[in-house]
Order: C-alpha cells, then structure tokens, then sequence
C-alpha cells in the first residue's frame, strides 16, 4: 500500500491529508523517485543532486549499523547547514537511529549536559567543534566520534582538523568504504522516535522533545499542504540560513524542501553579505526566516540591488515579528510576507497566515489542517475563554511530541488530556487569527499589574532610531518589578533614555512604560536570532548582587 503511494507522489494532492505509515526518512526516497538528477544542495557554489544526495545517506546508514549504532541509540549532530547535515540527518533516520540535534554555539558544559541526557553514544560534528567535545567525551557516554571538514563536499577537500584514532572516524573515509546499500529496519512511525530536539532551556535546564517519525512527518505535510498554491514541486529554490539543527529550519527549510524536491542554498552562518550575495547568485524564491534576519536586511543600504524583491514567500517564525519590521519588510520585498507560530513540542509549526488568503499583520495566523487549537485560562488550565481574552494557548494535532525525554513530571504537566500547554499567553479575534502577547514566564508584575513586554516591543521598534529592541522586567524593590528597555540604534543614530522613555510614555500607559533604558551595541541571541531576555536579566541580577555587597558594611 505505501509503495503504491509513493509512486503516486506527484498526485499527491493536500486539501484532506493522509499520512502514509512511513519511517521520515522516506521523504528523500519520494524525491528521488522522479527527481534524482535535480539539484538537492548549493553550497558555496558546488551542487549535489538528489540522487548523490540519497547515495551518500545510504552509505552512511550501512556504515553506522556496521559500527554497532542500532535501532533506538541515539546520535548526536553539531553540525551547521552544509551537505554533511542533511547526509548526515537521513542517515541515522535510515539506520534505525535517533537525530539528537546539538547547537554548534554551545559550549562544552552544555555539549557535556544534552550527551549525558540523551544517552549519545555516536556523534558526528564539524572539526571546527573538535576540542569542545574532546573536552567532555570522557564524561559522557561517547563511543565514536566521526569528524567532517567543512570542505568535504566542496571542489577541493581539505583533510579535517582532528587526529584519527580508534573511536574518532573521518566522514567521507567512513562513507567511501561503505556500500549504498541502505539497512532494513522496521521502524514504527507513530511510537519509533525519529528527534530528540532539545529545547532552549532559557527556563531551566534543557528538556528533550521526543519527536516520532509520524510528528515529523505529519508537520512535514502540514506545511506542504499551507503552501500548495505556491509550491512547484521539483522547481523551488529554498534559501536555508536558519539552522538545520533547530526545530524550524529541520521542518520548513529542509524536510520540506526535500519532500517537494526543491534546491536549497546553504548558508552555514549567518552573515549579511554572504546572505545577499547569495539571494542575487541563485534567486531563490522562498526565504524562511527570523525577524532578525529581516531586521538585517533592512538595515542594509543595497538590499534592494541584491534582488530581494524577487522573492516570492517569506515566512517568519521563532520569535514574535515586530509589527513595523513586517510592514517595513513587506514594501521592499515585493513578494507574500507570512507570520507563523510553532514550538519544538509540536515540530515546531502549529499556526500561520494563509498565503493567498486574509492576512493580518500581527497576528500568528490560523490553525494547520488537523490542528485544533483554544485559549484558556492561565491558572487552571481548563475554561476557554473568549473573543479578546488573554490565557494560555493550547494545542492538539499530529504534530504534537510524544512527550519529555526521562521527563514524566514535565511532560504530565505540558501534556493534558491530549492537548499541549505550550505556556505563551494569546488571544483569538472574531475571525478565529490568533495572536501571542509574549510568554507565560516572560510576563512581568509591575505594581500588580501585569505587563507583556512585546507590547512595549512594539512601540520600541516604532521609533525611527530604533533598530533592535527589547524589554525585560527586572527586580524594583518597591514595584516588585519593572520594565527595562535594552535599544539598539539605527547606524549613525543617537538618542537619550528620556527620548526613548518619553516616546514610549505617549504610546502606552504609564505603568508599561520603560523606567530604565540601555543602549547597546547588539543584543544576546541563539543561534536561530531569538533575543535572550533571560540571558539579559541574568545580567542584570548580577549587577545588582555586586551593588548589593559593595553596600554592605565589611
């Protein structure tokens, strides 16, 4: 039955989606079947197909049975967006294995925690990150270690930076001795996990989102089936700056790009230049992206000459998209401009604009097909409430994970009667669009009152010297809390803290208003562009604590 399917794949029509009891994986084969000599990858200018594509995973999946990886090991991946990622990603799929996805930033107590956690016993990662897990490998469980240089798919292959020795392989050396001939294993999409994706701990320590070959595959189709008037199937041109190894760049960039067989442009780390050069270089026609990279993008005087008009879709996702960044970016790009929402518990996307349907700036959107979602209240968890009213978002689809890894307390707690707590406060207007006002645990209590610091975001990033805003609530020993606004101006701008305060005064009420206003030259980010607010009030509390011992008397 789920031959016959694959063989009609370019039927595959989504207005009622089936999600064919297939392993993840499966999706490069469904590629393949009639696009094996189209272009997979462009990285720095070298193109693979996706038949070289395929080749390369099978070979990685027998070579990886072959050391011992079985079914269900672990394997974790530090790698950036580059050949050896996607290889890599299907190749432990297709071994039986689960992708456990490492951020290339990390530092090694934080390799050192998520090997531990997940139990990875074989990790393949760039030779760039070499010394870090040399650091920690033997406080965690790590076997084999295969390295890859950054030039291993390019023209000329330089030999990676790290010595050989019994537990530590070389990518391609591992590759070209094994044989294309991929493993059977049975793998039950619905129970086999295919991800643990950590989440980013900005709360606590990283949890790990268990996400099934089903969870995968079915947010897989979801989003093919949102962009099914624009998608041309064998035609698209993705360009892939977010990370891979984040939950939304691995579903809307790669798996989504692999599964309408279309090129995608790896851009390994971002940088402006190299961004717009490569939008001029290869036009691609679909820009997932951050509000971060947008906010780049206008802030660069030849953006325009570079050809961002030509793009047909950009998405946003992973981080709140300021009101006047979508507007700003929407009268330059020429092309459809859609916000979504999406969490790592749920792979990641749950919500979006329609395309070609009623859009509303602001707002995350709708539900994907076969997503149901409510707004509840934030302290029981168990009335819905109505038009306009605050409380929390909660979801239930396909696509929401299995559970916490060796969490079952966390995991009780986010997981309910089938529907996912996802802890963002929303609201849902008349017309069934929601809206996030911000995080549960972000919300500051000023005076009693509760704020939501996008709201202040949002006015922030009004003021024509603003580039980069956010706000954070911070300790005050008389309101219990109070906002504080960390400001990055335009180039070439100055401004004073009351000019920022008095602006944001004549556009809030008084108690959402800043207090405190610091000027910056950039602000703490994830790899993925997310803002840190934790990472900033960490700062701050440990500004106050010296403050508070150099008051003391000795």
């Amino acid at each position: 039955m789920e031959k016959i399917w694959l063989k009609n794949y370019d039927w595959f029509v989504p207005e009622t989606i089936r999600y064919p009891k297939i392993p993840l994986y499966q999706v490069l084969e469904m590629a393949c079947l009639r696009y094996d000599e189209n272009v997979a990858t462009i990285f720095f200018d070298q193109k693979m197909t996706y038949g070289e594509i395929r080749e390369q995973v099978r070979r990685l999946a027998t070579a990886l049975r072959g050391m011992g990886v079985k079914k269900g090991d672990r394997v974790a991946l530090m790698l950036p967006n580059c050949p050896q990622m996607i290889i890599s990603y299907y190749g432990v799929l297709e071994a039986g294995a689960v992708v456990t996805n490492i951020s290339p930033l990390h530092v090694e107590r934080e390799i050192e925690f998520e090997l531990n956690d997940s139990g990875s016993e074989t990790m393949i990662y760039l030779d760039l990150f070499h010394s870090r897990v040399e650091a920690v490998k033997d406080s965690t469980p790590l076997k084999r270690c295969i390295v890859t240089s950054i030039t291993d798919y390019m023209e000329t292959r330089v030999t990676p930076a790290a010595e050989k020795g019994p537990d530590t392989s070389y990518f391609r050396e591992v590759i070209d001795a094994s044989t294309p001939e991929a493993p059977d294993v049975d793998i039950d999409p619905s129970e086999d996990l295919a991800a643990l994706q950590y989440t980013g701990g900005t709360t606590g320590l990283p949890k790990g989102v268990m996400l099934t070959h089903r969870n995968l595959l079915a947010n897989t189709f979801q989003v093919s089936a949102w962009g099914k008037e624009f998608i041309e199937r064998g035609k698209d041109v993705y360009l892939c700056v977010i990370p891979f190894f984040h939950s939304y760049g691995q579903t809307v960039a790669m798996n989504n790009a692999v599964f309408n067989a279309s090129a995608m442009v790896l851009i390994p780390q971002f940088e402006i230049n190299m961004l717009l050069q490569a939008i001029q270089r290869h036009e691609p026609n679909f820009f997932p992206g951050v509000p971060t990279l947008y906010v780049a993008i206008l802030g660069h005087p030849d953006a325009l000459a570079y050809g961002v008009n030509r793009i047909k879709l950009c998405n946003s996702g992973s981080a709140p998209l300021p009101v006047e960044v979508h507007r700003q970016f929407s009268s330059i790009s020429g092309g459809i401009f859609c916000e979504g929402y999406g969490l790592s518990e749920a792979s990641p996307v749950t919500h979006s604009n329609p395309i070609f349907g009623m859009k509303k700036i602001g707002s995350v959107g709708i539900p994907f097909p076969d997503t149901d979602a409510r707004i509840v209240d934030a302290e029981t968890g168990k009335q819905e409430l109505g038009i306009n009213e605050p409380g929390e978002l909660i979801i239930k689809g396909p696509q929401v994970m299995k559970g916490y890894w060796n969490r079952p307390e966390e995991t009780a707690e986010t997981l309910r009667d089938g529907w996912l707590y996802t802890g963002d406060i929303g609201t849902i207007d008349e017309d069934g669009y929601f809206y996030i006002v911000d995080r549960k645990k972000d919300m500051i209590i000023a005076g009693g009152f509760n704020i939501y610091p996008r709201e202040i975001d949002e006015v922030l990033f009004e003021h024509p010297k603003v580039q980069e805003a956010v706000a954070v609530g911070v300790p005050d020993e008389y309101r219990g809390e109070t906002v504080k606004a960390y400001v990055v101006l335009n180039p070439g701008e100055e401004a004073t803290e009351e000019e920022i305060i008095t602006f944001c005064r004549e556009r809030l009420a008084s108690y959402k208003s800043p207090r405190v206003v610091e000027f910056r030259a950039e602000l703490p980010k994830t790899m993925v562009g997310k803002v840190l607010r934790r990472a900033l009030l960490e700062e701050e509390l440990e500004k106050q604590r010296q403050k508070k011992g150099e008051c003391e008397p000795a």
